[in-house]
């Protein structure tokens, strides 16, 4: 492994999966970070257009990377049912908890709903499939 390749974030191992469960949940975050400072200037520019009130757009909106590096951690993986099974229940488990924070906050603007919703879905798969992909493989060879 290259130098350059060992001071990326997130690091990664020479399959190129995720290394440590902080550098999951970590570079998630900021995806959420990153996708809700876009949201929040599109639906500033839309607003300011007279398109529609500010905070209306969807919060849900900032999944966008944090799925992006999640769909890449899972294609790194060996095919299997492992990496299938670990990835379809933390799409379970993080879709429910994201509805369920976004049902409890329906007072808030959708923007804001939403990115409570995104930022539950990001740690809650994070959570799920970084330990259950591991177990998995290891339990079935």
């Amino acid at each position: 492994m290259t130098e350059q390749q060992q001071s990326a974030f997130p690091r990664r191992d020479a399959e190129g999966r995720i290394r440590t469960l902080g550098d999951l949940v970590g570079t998630g975050l900021a995806g959420v970070v990153i996708g809700l400072l876009v949201l929040v200037l599109f639906d500033g520019a839309f607003a300011w257009f007279g398109a529609g009130d500010f905070g209306q757009a969807n919060g849900w909106l900032a999944v966008i990377l944090p799925a992006w590096l999640f769909w890449e951690d899972f294609r790194a993986w060996e095919s299997g049912a492992p990496r299938v099974v670990a990835a379809l229940v933390a799409v379970a488990v993080a879709v429910v908890s994201g509805l369920l924070l976004a049902g409890v906050a329906t007072t808030l603007p959708p923007l804001l709903s939403g990115a409570l919703a995104a930022t539950a879905f990001t740690v809650v798969y994070a959570m799920v499939w970084f330990p259950g992909v591991r177990w998995l493989t290891n339990r079935t060879g």
